[in-house]
């Protein structure tokens, strides 16, 4: 028997990953993945980009610097500042896509028995990264209720400390929903109140299709404390919804003192990223990022649209989300009902795919909920595929 760390008991499989593998199986129409639509992918982009990149060979196929590469770095500190977040490259960390910061993230604050406050659902990849280090997880309500700061503290202190709140204030995954400036200013001033970090995670803000954008928890508080070096907002961003994801580029914005820390982290992991991709993604986001944002925020709207009019033409009694940005809708099934178990039945006699939302329950809970993402089927394919599905439900 092979003698695994005690930490491999709380490593499970991704739901998401598993049902990818049907994405190559033409007769499956899958809702399941939030894959960006390869149709986006600039790829004559990404073309010249190498090619322009491998003209130093020396700086693109050696080893670089942990931190990431400096021109890239001090390109994503103005973006950074341009949103209200006065960063400077030595606040940035650039990762394998905003997983890999989770991951480092995790590694450098949970001690087993800490707690971490998410949104329950929550995204299952977070989940995935801090699971590894044995957290315990206690249920983040910004809409009222009885929770007290004391409650949280109470209940931490019994396995640990309280380290962070988790979140993903625009276009979550998996319920496509985004926090108001209200439920912003209020996570920010529990986490104060408790002495905590903040993780936001930012993937799909970028990907807002309507409505008035709010400020990331990192501007708002920084406006509060009036300097990067002393928020608790740590920002993970990235390029794969707005470029591509096979890239695997993305970043961390958070004071120096964190950045040194995660660096430490980097350099035992991976020494860092991929040098020609680095440099290639510089390359492409400088030829013109903003019309690739305004690319996909198209593409996905009239998805999103085709989807939600599927819905209510064809399951005019399934409760949806409708989602202002992103990739996802959340539909909460009646009671009683098991996604897991409609799950196995759509597979097998309608030959649709979804994620079953209790994979985004820490407690297990949301048994009768799951995930539709809208962003890779075709407008066709989603109109057959809700249809399918609303013939089996």
């Amino acid at each position: 028997m092979i003698p695994y760390a005690r930490r491999m008991d709380g490593m499970k499989a991704s739901e998401i990953r598993e049902l990818l593998k049907l994405v190559d199986r033409p007769e499956v129409i899958s809702f399941a993945g939030g894959i960006p639509d390869p149709a986006l992918f600039p790829a004559q982009a990404a073309r010249s980009a190498y090619d322009k990149a491998l003209r130093d060979p020396a700086a693109a196929l050696q080893y670089g610097v942990s931190e990431g590469y400096a021109p890239l770095r001090e390109w994503i500190a103005a973006r950074m500042r341009g949103e209200g977040v006065p960063a400077s490259a030595e606040n940035i960390l650039v990762t394998a896509g905003s997983q890999q910061g989770l991951d480092f993230l995790a590694k450098a604050l949970i001690s087993p028995g800490d707690t971490i406050l998410s949104e329950y659902p929550t995204y299952l990849g977070a989940l995935q990264a801090f699971c590894a280090y044995e957290p315990r997880y206690d249920r983040l309500r910004l809409d009222g209720g009885n929770e007290t700061p004391a409650a949280y503290s109470d209940r931490a202190r019994a396995t640990g400390a309280l380290k962070a709140l988790y979140l993903v204030p625009d276009f979550a995954n998996p319920t496509g929903l985004s926090l108001a400036r209200p439920q912003r200013e209020a996570a920010l001033a529990l986490a104060r109140e408790l002495g905590a970090l903040v993780i936001e995670d930012a993937a799909y803000r970028a990907l807002r299709f309507e409505g008035d954008a709010q400020p990331s928890l990192q501007a708002l508080d920084v406006a509060s404390c009036g300097d990067l070096e002393q928020s608790r907002v740590v920002y993970l961003g990235t390029f794969s919804k707005t470029v591509a994801p096979g890239m695997r580029v993305g970043w961390v914005c958070a004071p120096r003192a964190m950045i040194a820390k995660l660096t430490l982290i980097n350099q035992a992991s991976a020494l860092h990223v991929s040098s020609i991709n680095q440099i290639a993604m510089l390359a492409i986001v400088e030829a013109g990022l903003d019309p690739l944002i305004s690319a996909a925020r198209a593409h996905y709207r009239a998805k999103r649209d085709a989807l939600l009019d599927a819905l209510a033409r064809y399951a005019p009694g399934l409760a949806c989300t409708m989602p202002q940005g992103g990739l996802f809708s959340w539909a909460t099934l009646p009671q009683g009902m098991d996604a897991a178990a409609l799950l196995r039945r759509a597979l097998a006699e309608a030959k649709v795919a979804f994620v079953p939302g209790g994979a985004f329950h820490p407690d297990g809970g949301g048994a009768n909920t799951l995930r539709l993402s809208y962003s890779l089927p075709s407008i066709a394919r989603i109109e057959e595929g809700i249809g399918r599905l609303a013939k089996l439900l």
